[in-house]
């Protein structure tokens, strides 16, 4: 085998233990993601899975960042191309509803921030300051289109953008457990309506942005 083929089938299978890693932690926890549970669950050896990440911990820090990188492409990329401001943080937040409603080969135990910050909160290390940081990062990026909104007279001003960030996340949170511990089938209009009430009265919804839940 070539050195080059050998780098490659390495990603591969270092990129199939995480995606399954990621699955398991949105369910059990990041508690839950133990070598030798992968190990059996993919048919490998323990020395093969901490091969590619040397501790339980750094298999955790992979974990969330590759859950970040489904989040980002999944929440952010479709809404990029939108104009900065209102049109960008509506497209955004639909997009953010998709992503709960329909992820579920990816997020059987829906969103694994969710659950991360839940576990970790009271804790102290290096995965609760990876989870405060991702956390940190996508506020500040709702803020920016916030205060863009606010700039272009889009929304009122003096809009606090934080305070609005804050208001999102928990109408979020909200969905989130509405479709995992309820099973509601109004979780998502219930979340539109929030929307409204935060952000004013928006245009239907991009079917764009839709159609992974169709």
């Amino acid at each position: 085998m070539s050195p080059r083929k050998s780098v490659a089938e390495a990603r591969r299978t270092r990129d199939r233990i995480l995606e399954h890693g990621i699955a398991i932690a949105s369910v059990d926890g990041l508690d839950g993601l133990t070598i030798g549970r992968l190990a059996t669950d993919l048919g490998m050896s323990k020395a093969g899975v901490l091969g590619h990440f040397g501790t339980k911990e750094a298999l955790q820090l992979a974990a969330l960042d590759g859950a970040a990188a489904i989040f980002s492409r999944t929440v952010w990329a479709p809404a990029e191309h939108r104009p900065p401001g209102l049109a960008r943080l509506r497209a955004v937040c639909e997009a953010w509803i998709t992503y709960l409603e329909t992820d579920r080969d990816t997020f059987p135990g829906g969103c694994l921030f969710t659950t991360a910050a839940v576990e970790f909160d009271a804790r102290s290390g290096p995965v609760r300051d990876a989870v405060g940081r991702l956390l940190r990062v996508w506020r500040r990026r709702l803020a920016a289109e916030v205060r863009t909104a606010v700039a272009e007279g889009e929304l009122p001003a003096g809009t606090d953008a934080e305070q609005l960030v804050y208001e999102l996340g928990g109408l979020y949170l909200a969905l989130n457990q509405e479709l995992q511990l309820f099973g509601a089938p109004g979780a998502a209009e219930r979340t539109r309506r929030g929307l409204d009430r935060l952000l004013g009265p928006g245009a239907p919804a991009d079917p764009a942005l839709t159609s992974r839940a169709s």
